[in-house]
């Protein structure tokens, strides 16, 4: 049976190894050069050399927002130093001694982009990918596909009124490197998740004034410098030189910095595939991650809020279980009734369509459904524990929760260390 992975990030690297390992014949095609997806660092944004998006969204001086002890996959630990929240450069050199471990590099074409994959026959798929050196394009079948492109590249940016009456610089937080950039500006920072404190502070060290915006009630505890003010508010529009907010103030600013997530794009998808996005809703999926329509295709890695290397394990071992006839799949009705009780579920708890694939505090059951219908081993509940008190923690003091070390004591507990 031959797969093809598109990707060679965390998803990526993980479906080929699992594939390989359940003995089947495995392609994975990457458009850049490097393993490791979103953690390769670039000083470049905008376009690479063969005029593609480029896919890094990281930052100089970034770290982890989750501990190392619950990254990394069953059988390939992040080990590392004494601190529990490591580098993104600790990161990508774990990626590369996992490629290396499970010898992963032969089987990866890389600077070969996906053009367009459709459906061949009743369940096969044709990939059509263009080698980038070469400038040249070629067509292989495949009986299963993996997607694992990855979802921090696709920048998602409101659409304020104004918001092209604006005279000063728009950016999102996908192409923010170093704090150089907001110099002697009056700085608005739109969000106030991991990467809008983290770039809040930074722009506070070196602007003139900074201003962030977001939905929290309750202002986090966070040592900003003295010029950082927090506002509750939501911008309504934006004018020529600054914004108007939902509680009436109005503000100047020469550089906005939207922190505002990103999109799930899959522009090689033909359109017969099954598979439709609607604000960032991808259906119908069984269980976030089987093309319902045509099961021998998997989304790996699309669910927020969650400890993503081990739930991208799960995923793939929970596909590879029925793909390689370890389990029969429920039938096609039986899977959109199972899509739409979920869906129906959360959008009857004030949920939004965006947030479709969020798990947070569901992770945990949602983790033991994938191992119980595929019957494969599940992941120990400790992580999804840990992963909890670590986001309630970010949410009270989130400047400083990366302070703390963690260690895994058991498949139920773990300890805090301070």
């Amino acid at each position: 049976m031959k797969v093809v992975v598109i990707g060679a990030g965390t998803g990526g690297l993980c479906a080929a190894k699992n594939s390989l390992q359940a003995g089947l014949e495995v392609t994975v095609f990457e458009q850049t050069g490097e393993i490791g997806g979103t953690w390769v660092f670039r000083d470049e944004v905008g376009k690479d050399e063969f005029g593609l998006d480029i896919h890094s969204s990281m930052y100089r001086g970034l770290k982890t927002n989750l501990p190392k002890e619950i990254m990394g996959f069953p059988d390939f630990h992040m080990t590392g130093g004494e601190q529990s929240f490591v580098t993104a450069k600790e990161v990508l050199d774990w990626h590369h001694e996992y490629a290396d471990h499970f010898d992963l590099r032969k089987w990866i074409k890389f600077y070969h982009n996906v053009v367009r994959v459709k459906p061949h026959g009743e369940s096969q798929w044709e990939v059509l990918v263009k080698d980038l050196k070469q400038n040249s394009y070629s067509t292989t079948i495949f009986d299963a596909v993996f997607i694992c492109n990855g979802h921090y590249s696709a920048p998602s940016t409101p659409n304020f009124p104004g918001r092209k009456l604006f005279r000063g610089r728009q950016m999102h937080s996908h192409d923010y490197r170093s704090a150089d950039v907001f110099r002697g500006e009056r700085v608005l920072v739109i969000g106030a998740g991991p990467s809008g404190m983290d770039i809040t502070n930074d722009a506070g060290t070196v602007a003139e004034i900074v201003v962030q915006c977001h939905h929290w009630q309750e202002p986090p505890n966070v040592p900003f410098p003295s010029n950082v003010t927090q506002k509750i508010a939501d911008v309504v529009r934006l004018t020529e030189d600054g914004a108007v907010f939902s509680d009436g103030s109005t503000e100047s600013f020469t550089l906005i910095v939207y922190c505002t997530g990103y999109k799930f794009t899959f522009p090689f998808l033909s359109v017969d595939c099954g598979i439709h996005v609607q604000q960032n809703y991808i259906s119908p999926l069984y269980q976030h991650c089987l093309n319902i329509n045509r099961p021998t295709m998997a989304f790996i890695g699309i669910c927020n809020y969650v400890i993503p290397q081990r739930m991208m394990d799960l995923q793939i071992r929970f596909f590879l279980k029925f793909l390689t006839g370890g389990k029969e799949l429920p039938s096609r009705a039986e899977m959109l009734a199972s899509e739409k009780y979920e869906i129906t579920r959360r959008l009857e708890q004030g949920i939004s369509l965006r947030k479709a694939h969020f798990m947070g505090p569901d992770q945990g059951k949602y983790f033991e459904t994938l191992a119980k219908i595929a019957d494969i081993t599940p992941i120990p509940p400790v992580f999804a524990t840990v992963h909890t008190a670590v986001c309630a923690l970010i949410r009270s003091d989130i400047r400083n929760f990366r302070r703390h070390n963690y260690r895994i004591i058991d498949d139920h507990s773990f300890e805090r260390l301070t």
